[in-house]
């Protein structure tokens, strides 16, 4: 089990889904959150939910609200929101809706993390996957000024900081649910895949 906490990101807007896609079921589960929280809870000791409100979710869990902001549905809030409220010096960020990242992805991301990064990143063939990955409380000013600026570019703030690349060859665990069509192929892959 891993010490570092995990927070699963669940505070989008959904827009290209139609739907709150957090809550879409998914897997055996109510909803995908819960699906992701089953799974990740068997290699990290703690993990948490960041959202903008917990009030929409049914269910117990570990909530962190966003630090509070006028339509903004980016994690940036989030990021700022759980070095607040975690007091902790790192934590592994995955977003809701990337349901196959596996514990093979995640403990090559723990084993390539050094003290001296501000972040370390998966990365495959079609760019970085700012949301799998480890970030280091060193860039909790840098999300602050971002929040002040409106500037909500992961990519951005990575590329400019020191941030470490995990390279994954396989682009398959990385599919994120954006669309309905997206939801559909995942959802056949879910019933012929064991996690």
């Amino acid at each position: 089990m891993l010490d570092i906490p995990c927070v699963i990101f669940a505070g989008g807007k959904s827009s290209r889904m139609g739907e709150d896609k957090a809550l879409l079921p998914f897997g055996g589960f109510d909803s995908l959150t819960q699906f992701q929280i089953n799974k990740l809870s068997k290699l990290f000791k703690n993990v948490y939910i960041s959202c903008k409100t917990k009030s929409k979710f049914d269910f117990d869990a570990d909530f962190i609200e966003d630090v509070k902001t006028e339509n903004i549905f980016a994690p940036t809030a989030g990021f700022i929101a759980i070095f607040e409220n975690l007091k902790c010096e790192k934590f592994f960020a995955i977003s809701v809706d990337t349901p196959f990242i596996d514990a093979n992805i995640i403990n090559k991301l723990q084993d390539a993390d050094t003290m001296d990064a501000d972040a370390t990143i998966a990365k495959t063939n079609n760019g970085m996957q700012p949301m799998c990955g480890i970030y280091h409380k060193s860039l909790l000013l840098s999300f602050k000024n971002m929040l002040d600026e409106n500037n909500h570019k992961l990519g951005f703030l990575l590329k400019n900081s020191n941030t470490k690349t995990v390279l994954f060859e396989d682009e398959k665990p990385f599919l994120n649910l954006n669309n309905p069509n997206e939801y559909k192929k995942a959802l056949n892959l879910i019933s012929s895949t064991v996690i």
